[in-house]
């Protein structure tokens, strides 16, 4: 199922690159986007927000913080593949132990146990590591079922899906999958609801501009360069804009919440949105 999606998100990738090769604009597609927006937006009206309304209506809190803690902890295996990239050492480690104890203490990640004993998370993705070692993100793109991205940030979900599979862990059959994949996608909607009430104005505009605000913020941890154009360009950074860890010590400095919180808190809404994430509300995919 992965592979086919990451096929998928392959030829849509080389043909948008092909056409973005002399772009500069931060969205030259904008017609094409928002014509797949109202896609994504009518396909999530439909379906996906509706599931998700129920989901959280009829799911107990401390279940759905279980079962987002259980994809959280899933994606750490792609965090210490990406933080290993980037030779983030101290992040590498962090997340390296917080897979481990949050698997095995945590019941296979049920329970946040990491978080309360101060190991912070670190989320990487390839489009970040690509962004890493300088390589730009090209213009804004609208992905059908993936939502908001860019070609930098297409090819890196490219490589996620085609080479890492954190479900393979658990060794699940085909119907497994499908259901985790299903849940995963029904849970991370269902997280999102609250952060609609955020936007303000044009949908589009918004989404878009909050995205690429978040991804230069994550790329360049926490630390952007300042300029006119919302896309980085790694011209325009300074030398060492490129190569610095996050700040903090990755052991102890993040203040710990527990990890069966009644509701989704304050601060994770506020991850949701510096992750770009708040951006999935027309997306099948976190």
């Amino acid at each position: 199922m992965r592979n086919v999606i990451g096929s998928l998100l392959l030829g849509l990738f080389f043909f948008f690159s092909h056409v973005a090769s002399a772009a500069t604009e931060e969205d030259p597609w904008e017609g094409f986007n928002r014509a797949m927006f109202s896609f994504n937006d009518a396909v999530d009206g439909a379906i996906l927000k509706p599931v998700a309304e129920g989901y959280k209506a009829i799911t107990p809190n401390p279940v759905q913080k279980g079962v987002s803690n259980f994809f959280s902890n899933l994606g750490e295996i792609g965090n210490i593949t990406n933080n290993l990239l980037q030779g983030k050492w101290d992040e590498t480690a962090s997340s390296t132990f917080r897979f481990l104890i949050n698997s095995t203490a945590g019941w296979l990640g049920i329970f946040d146990v990491a978080s309360e004993m101060g190991l912070k998370r670190y989320k990487e993705d390839f489009g970040q590591t690509l962004g890493y070692w300088g390589v730009s993100s090209g213009p804004y793109l609208v992905l059908p079922f993936f939502g908001p991205s860019t070609v930098r940030d297409g090819s890196g979900l490219v490589l996620e899906y085609t080479y890492i599979d954190e479900t393979e862990i658990l060794d699940p059959n085909s119907d497994e999958k499908l259901g985790l994949l299903g849940l995963d996608v029904v849970e991370t909607r269902a997280r999102l609801l609250s952060a609609e009430s955020m936007i303000i104005g044009d949908r589009y505009s918004f989404v878009r501009d909050v995205y690429l605000q978040s991804r230069a913020y994550d790329v360049y941890d926490g630390n952007p360069p300042k300029k006119n154009n919302a896309i980085e360009s790694p011209d325009s950074a300074n030398d060492d804009s490129w190569g610095e860890e996050a700040a903090g010590d990755s052991w102890g400095d993040e203040t710990s919440s527990d990890s069966w919180g009644d509701d989704v808190s304050t601060s994770e809404e506020t991850d949701v949105l510096s992750e770009g994430d708040f951006a999935a509300d027309s997306s099948w995919s976190e």
